[in-house]
């Protein structure tokens, strides 16, 4: 809970304003007289042995170029991490600069940083603050509980993406511009991953949460906008793809709760970012491992039966549904795998019958599912309109081709809309939306075929009609011959919020081979284009591009190829 406290300047009265913010007085003067500058500082999130704490500074003298804040606490409080700002410590004294991105403040203008700190005893408050050495007024409190509060939410809507822009990342899109060709889609808006601890406070000088979310209110102006995030990081991160690995070990729940999820949740709940619709990708590839890659099944791994048995899994996307679904503008939307992984008799219900469990623990219950997403990061075709599920060739049905092999389903729209239903058949409401990432399921260029395959053979009836020609359904890293697929869009189909664009085109799935790095990512074979396969990919080709990066690092080459691919078109 946030606490106030108001310091009171010598030789002036403070007269506090209708917002919390305190004026100076004058004595004899008829007005009010500007103060130099003003603190809003408050305590956001508070546990045993730390907090989280946000800064906003307003200028009302010049305008200036850089600024710097500093403050000493009275207790023993340890900043140990900061986002929008380059804070550092001695002793007591806490000194905040800005980044290369923010030191521009206007006269009358406003800026924002936080942090993370330690303590022990009592977390007194500061009660001093100076900006480039005047001493500021202090609010220090005020939060987004506080009765009172401006800003506060409207109620969700039916689709968040109904009528809003939605945020173009300023970082992918400068490198999707300096790509040649790359400025005729650099302004699509696509996911900000949040795929280990550090990236709440940027990594490497980049962007952090609350960086990418003042971005976002910047891009609104007067309309609605949408800003999508993947929360990934959970223990034991995706257990059968050791190009997806995490930081934290399979054990490790207490602190992807209290460092990642904790944190995060603080951020999103400030009042701050009350008007922006925040859609939350939660965990992609983990619940749906646990049906598929766990006990006796050719598939299993041995880390998925770990997190199968400890719950971790389950515990972790169950507390962060709780965390964030308490967030009046926070849409959560729960990773659903696709088609080519769920969409068989033996995984379809049993997948729906333990997202519902998930959603149902630490906390959480299905009010805090605004819907699911399918396809994310993945490769699977839209629709495909050269075949369905109920044709045959010679009496031989398609669901015999060595493609489709049993599948009820040979597309991502038909699936999604299908796994919509059985959702609601076990208990999510009933006005849950589905979204389907096309990022990089376009399968465009030459290759596109223009009818239905020969009916020789089921198997050259599907091969020679199918958009998606990934050598196996499987296939999942870096695909040879994927193009980009529809563009973001709202709405776009009966039970679908939206068409979105995830993972952000030109970000590696993972290296072609081993790259040592302190990201937790391993090196995974399905990666490297000379691997022959195993079972989950039927003993097949990888189908995987050459010389590739880490995981969620740039990839050129790959970038150029989805542009090519395009369908539609570019």
């Amino acid at each position: 809970m946030s606490r106030t406290r108001t310091a009171i300047l010598a030789a002036l009265a403070l007269v506090a304003g209708a917002t919390g913010t305190a004026a100076a007085v004058v004595p004899g003067d008829v007005g009010i007289a500007a103060i130099p500058c003003s603190v809003d500082y408050k305590v956001q999130s508070q546990w045993d042995a730390g907090f989280t704490a946000a800064v906003t500074i307003t200028n009302n003298s010049a305008a200036k170029s850089s600024w710097a804040v500093k403050w000493s606490y009275a207790g023993n409080q340890k900043v140990t991490s900061g986002w929008n700002a380059k804070i550092s410590q001695s002793g007591a004294a806490v000194t905040a600069n800005n980044e290369t991105y923010n030191g521009s403040l206007a006269s009358g203008g406003s800026v924002s940083f936080g942090f993370n700190a330690s303590y022990s005893g009592t977390n007194a408050l500061p009660t001093t603050f100076t900006l480039d050495g005047v001493t500021c007024n202090v609010d220090d409190g005020g939060g987004p509980t506080d009765p009172g509060d401006p800003g506060d939410p409207s109620a969700k809507v039916d689709n968040p993406y109904s009528g809003a822009k939605v945020y173009v990342n300023p970082e992918w899109s400068a490198k999707a511009a300096a790509e040649t060709g790359g400025s005729r889609i650099s302004n699509q808006p696509t996911g900000v991953w949040l795929d280990r601890i550090a990236a709440i406070n940027g990594v490497g000088g980049g962007m952090g949460l609350r960086a990418h979310l003042d971005a976002a209110l910047a891009q609104k102006g007067s309309g609605e906008e949408v800003v999508q995030l993947v929360v990934y990081d959970l223990p034991g991160r995706d257990c059968a793809a050791l190009a997806s690995n995490g930081e934290l070990g399979p054990t490790e729940i207490d602190k992807y709760k209290t460092q990642f999820i904790d944190p995060i949740a603080a951020i999103l709940a400030d009042s701050k970012y009350a008007g922006l619709r925040i859609v939350t990708t939660i965990e992609i590839d983990s619940l749906p491992n646990l049906v598929t890659n766990t006990g006796s099944r050719a598939t299993a791994t041995p880390a998925c039966d770990t997190m199968l048995a400890n719950g971790n899994y389950v515990k972790g996307v169950g507390y962060a549904l709780a965390k964030l679904g308490a967030i009046p503008n926070v849409y959560n939307y729960i990773d659903a795998g696709h088609h080519g992984w769920l969409g068989w008799d033996d995984n379809f219900a049993p997948s729906a019958t333990l997202f519902k469990q998930a959603a149902t623990s630490e906390g959480a219950t299905v009010d805090d599912v605004h819907g699911f997403i399918t396809n994310t990061a993945n490769y699977s075709a839209l629709k495909e309109n050269n075949f369905t599920i109920n044709d045959a060739v010679n009496g031989t049905s398609v669901r015999q081709s060595k493609w489709v092999d049993w599948n009820r389903y040979v597309d991502e729209l038909s699936y999604a809309q299908a796994f919509r239903t059985q959702l609601v058949s076990v208990g999510f409401n009933s006005g849950i939306g589905m979204l389907i990432d096309t990022s990089r399921n376009g399968w465009g260029g030459t290759a596109r075929p223009t009818g239905p395959g020969a009916t020789t053979s089921v198997d050259t009836y599907v091969d020679g009609g199918r958009y998606d020609r990934r050598i196996h359904v499987g296939n999942w890293c870096n695909q040879s011959g994927a193009g980009l697929g529809e563009r973001p869009k709202a709405a776009p189909a009966t039970g679908i919020d939206a068409y979105v664009w995830m993972k952000p085109p030109g970000e590696s799935d993972g290296s072609s081979t081993a790259i040592p790095n302190d990201e937790g990512k391993g090196f995974d074979r399905m990666c490297d284009p000379t691997y022959t396969g195993n079972a989950r990919n039927g003993n097949s080709m990888s189908g995987a591009l050459a010389n590739a990066p880490l995981s969620g690092h740039w990839f050129s080459a790959q970038f150029q190829q989805l542009m090519q691919n395009a369908y539609p078109s570019l």
